[in-house]
């Protein structure tokens, strides 16, 4: 996608507000010529006025001058008012917009951006483009306006004297594409540091009780300081550059006015030029030069915002790989599992397969345990079912349909999954219990507790199922934190239970009453079990022993243990207490 489909798409979010977005130059426009005028009245106070000693003249253009500051009062609030609305509001459907498309990504899209650069996204860029909209809709309209009618006013006056300004502007033109072509370079690479330090921060605060437990305090300090450093680095090299600006411009006009005044001085003598024409011009002069600064300010502006409006537009026009199917299927029929042929990777052309051919059936209601070493494509595996990733090549079923032709809410709806990261949100445990089932009642919620094992602690809460969640559930344990997950998820009463490591933090007499409450509590469900713990799957109708991504097993436990060798061996090592399953045998 090039700048140019970026800022077509992110002109859409701006029809909303497009009243204001024409209104705010309008008012501008009319904000200009009030300015203008000004001066103009002015030398006619002067002229006619007070060197001719007539108070009528002076109380005529003085109110003239009155009406086009009020004038130029409303209209300046107008612009400022509207530009507000539409700006903050263009803000808020990027914001909007962009929070929606996030949701819709699969696990591929949120792979590809780093949360850090998201919350980028969301924050720093959204507000260098509501700026940049909102300096476009006024100062790009003024500031050039401005400098225009204060040249045409001059050049009415006194085309002599008006040529100086002209000779200034084009010389000032000169100096700030120079100065700020090289200043924008650096300005591309500070939204890319953003990220590092957005990341930094991140990272540090979800585990700041982490890093005080290892006592890294000081490394985290000094990873901080390095992302700030570089970004300041940035700053201050764009900053150099443009602070040469000003010293220019000010001994531009300096030299100008006395310019100005020597020639003035001269026409006056000469009565081919008034004193109140001398004043008005000098009046234009600041306009122009002003109206020079505001747009060496705006030339920033909008090259910052060029890279932050890229970078906005590739997540608004970000697809998902995981799409609704056109005529989806509304209802599953039952847990039944199928992978026929089944290949994944999690990158498109790439030369290996994470997942290789693997064919699996599995029956309604069964209890099927999945162990395997690390890296083995356990996880990868189960979340090709609720279609967390698509496949590569063949095909999943459920309940004898594919997935990829499935309602999404009704494919998720129908398939729990308790994930390896166990994560819980900021309010109470009854907040976090019902994300599993909005409408779940008190009753519901404490029944699903204690299959999970989870009714114990909660009950010993001063506030029960009442009490708040911190952000993370960073106020509970990770045992607690899995059961509470694991209870959530029963809520669903689906008809497909994924457990992906779910029980590695509770005990392992824990984990019996866990998995014996599950089976009476959802008989005909489907149970996946991901563990490293052969006890864990000895009660299982079956297991796949995955190797690298293939199926290197998949039988009773019994039989597994009498033909299997990477199962036996892992049992063996396992019952003698030494040993896991990164050390296998051969078959």
């Amino acid at each position: 996608m090039s700048t140019k489909d970026y800022v077509k798409e992110l002109s859409k979010h701006i029809q909303e507000f497009k009243r204001d977005s024409i209104l705010t130059p309008i008012m501008m426009v009319l904000e200009v010529i009030a300015d203008t005028l000004l001066p103009f009245f002015m030398a006619g106070i002067v002229d006619e006025g007070v060197n001719k000693g007539d108070m009528r003249a002076i109380m005529y253009y003085g109110g003239l001058m009155l009406l086009c500051a009020i004038f130029g009062l409303f209209t300046g609030f107008g612009g400022g008012y509207f530009g507000a609305r539409a700006s903050t509001g263009f803000a808020r459907n990027l914001r909007r917009d962009m929070f929606a498309n996030i949701q819709r990504f699969s696990f591929a899209e949120i792979d590809k951006y780093s949360t850090s650069g998201l919350v980028t996204r969301l924050t720093t860029d959204v507000t260098n483009i509501q700026n940049a909209f909102q300096m476009l809709l006024r100062m790009c309209v003024r500031a050039p306006l401005s400098m225009i009618m204060a040249m045409f006013m001059a050049f009415l006056i006194s085309p002599r004297i008006a040529s100086i300004y002209l000779a200034a502007v084009v010389f000032l033109g000169i100096v700030m594409v120079l100065v700020m072509g090289k200043a924008t370079r650096y300005f591309k690479e500070v939204f890319k540091k953003y990220d590092s330090l957005n990341e930094s921060v991140e990272e540090n605060l979800a585990a700041i009780r982490l890093v005080k437990a290892y006592n890294r305090e000081e490394h985290e300090n000094n990873r901080f300081v390095a992302a700030v450093t570089n970004l300041y680095k940035l700053f201050v090299q764009a900053e150099n550059n443009i602070v040469m600006v000003m010293p220019v411009m000010t001994g531009t006009v300096y030299v100008v006015i006395l310019f100005i005044s020597w020639i003035g001085a001269h026409l006056i003598v000469q009565h081919t030029l008034t004193t109140g024409e001398l004043m008005s011009l000098l009046t234009y002069c600041s306009n122009i030069l002003m109206s020079l600064m505001f747009l060496a300010m705006i030339f920033v502006m909008m090259t910052m915002s060029v890279a932050s409006a890229n970078r906005i537009g590739e997540v608004l026009l970000e697809g998902t790989s995981v799409e609704q199917p056109e005529n989806p299927v509304m209802e599953m029929k039952d847990g039944s599992i199928d992978f026929e042929d089944v290949d994944f990777s999690y990158v498109k052309g790439a030369r290996q397969s994470v997942v290789k051919d693997v064919n699996l059936h599995i029956n309604s209601g069964e209890f099927i345990g999945v162990i395997g070493g690390t890296g083995s494509a356990k996880s990868s595996l189960v979340n090709l079912i609720c279609r967390l990733y698509d496949v590569t090549q063949g095909s999943v079923k459920v309940g004898g349909v594919d997935v990829s032709e499935y309602d999404l809410k009704t494919l998720r709806d129908n398939v729990a999954v308790v994930l390896q990261k166990n994560t819980l949100f900021s309010g109470t445990i009854l907040d976090n219990l019902r994300w599993g089932n909005p409408d779940a009642t008190e009753e519901e919620c404490i029944e699903a507790c204690k299959i999970a094992c989870a009714d114990d602690f909660i009950s010993k809460f001063p506030e029960g199922y009442n009490t708040q969640i911190e952000q993370g559930g960073t106020n509970v344990s990770g045992g607690q934190r899995q059961r509470l997950c694991i209870a959530r998820a029963l809520l669903k009463k689906p008809k497909i239970l994924i457990l992906d490591d779910s029980t590695s933090a509770v005990d392992t007499a824990t984990e019996r009453r866990i998995r014996e409450g599950m089976q009476s509590y959802l008989p005909g469900t489907t149970k996946i079990v991901i563990t490293q713990r052969i006890a864990a799957v000895q009660g299982a109708d079956r297991v796949i022993v995955l190797d690298e991504g293939r199926v290197n097993g998949f039988d009773t436990p019994e039989h597994l243990l009498e033909t299997n060798a990477i199962y036996r061996e892992v049992s063996e090592t396992q019952m003698s207490g030494t040993g896991d399953f990164d050390e296998k045998g051969d078959d």
